[in-house]
């Protein structure tokens, strides 16, 4: 297994802090700093396996948009039926594609898996059963998650899911401002210093959108979902599950 290695990207003062991109230092990084910068990730992942057994059908596709290094890629490829299945995972971030590519190659997924890098909004989804949307469409410019959401449901087989898991603003205000405190002082837990958690939040400001809990569910109930909730929340993170 390949070694993880540690992110201290913002570990060192920054003249001028420049805007976060999925680039190869971020992609080498990634899988440490996703695990102690989002509380309750591991299990998330872990539990889009849980649904894929539930919710995947033979003979249908699955889709991991923006997938970076396929860590829920590979919990669906490992509770999902194989009969006829496969996983479609997508990152536009050719560093992400590549370090993922060279993850499913040692590890090796009973499961047919497709690796595209493409836009994620242009992707076309066909008979799915499931679609997952994990820390992805935060990065989505907000005019167009309400079309990539329609995409998404169009494609999707009656009786489909689709989980997105979001960095969220929470209400009233103040609530917003003792969650973004609790996220910090976690990330500080985690071995993060004032310092690197200071620099990356300049990093990632206006790259990373978040949006209300109301507006997430309101619109995947604009686009058609017949039902859609939270199923797991820590702090200013959670993740919906909607079913069509």
């Amino acid at each position: 297994m390949a070694e993880q290695r540690r992110d201290q990207l913002f570990a060192t003062p920054q003249k001028k802090t420049t805007r976060f991109v999925f680039d190869e230092r971020v992609a080498d990084v990634f899988a440490d700093m996703i695990a102690r910068s989002v509380p309750g990730y591991a299990t998330i992942v872990q539990q889009c396996g849980e649904l894929a057994a539930r919710f995947v059908r033979s003979n249908s596709r699955c889709y991991d948009l923006g997938c970076s290094l396929g860590a829920t890629t590979l919990s669906m490829a490992q509770n999902m039926p194989t009969q006829g299945t496969r996983i479609i995972a997508v990152d536009n971030a050719p560093a992400m594609i590549d370090h993922c590519k060279r993850i499913l190659d040692e590890y090796r997924p009973n499961v047919s898996v497709s690796l595209v890098q493409g836009d994620i909004c242009e992707t076309a989804i066909e008979n799915a059963s499931m679609a997952a949307l994990n820390f992805t469409l935060q990065f989505i410019a907000p005019e167009k998650r309400s079309s990539l959401l329609a995409r998404i449901y169009h494609g999707l087989n009656s009786g489909g899911c689709l989980i997105v898991s979001e960095k969220i603003q929470v209400q009233p205000p103040e609530l917003d401002v003792l969650m973004i405190e609790l996220h910090h002082q976690f990330k500080r837990t985690q071995g993060y210093s004032d310092l690197e958690i200071s620099q990356k939040r300049d990093a990632i400001e206006n790259v990373l959108i978040p949006e209300t809990l109301t507006t997430h569910l309101q619109r995947l109930s604009d686009v058609g979902f017949k039902s859609a909730s939270v199923w797991f929340q820590c702090y200013n993170f959670c993740s919906i599950i909607a079913i069509k």
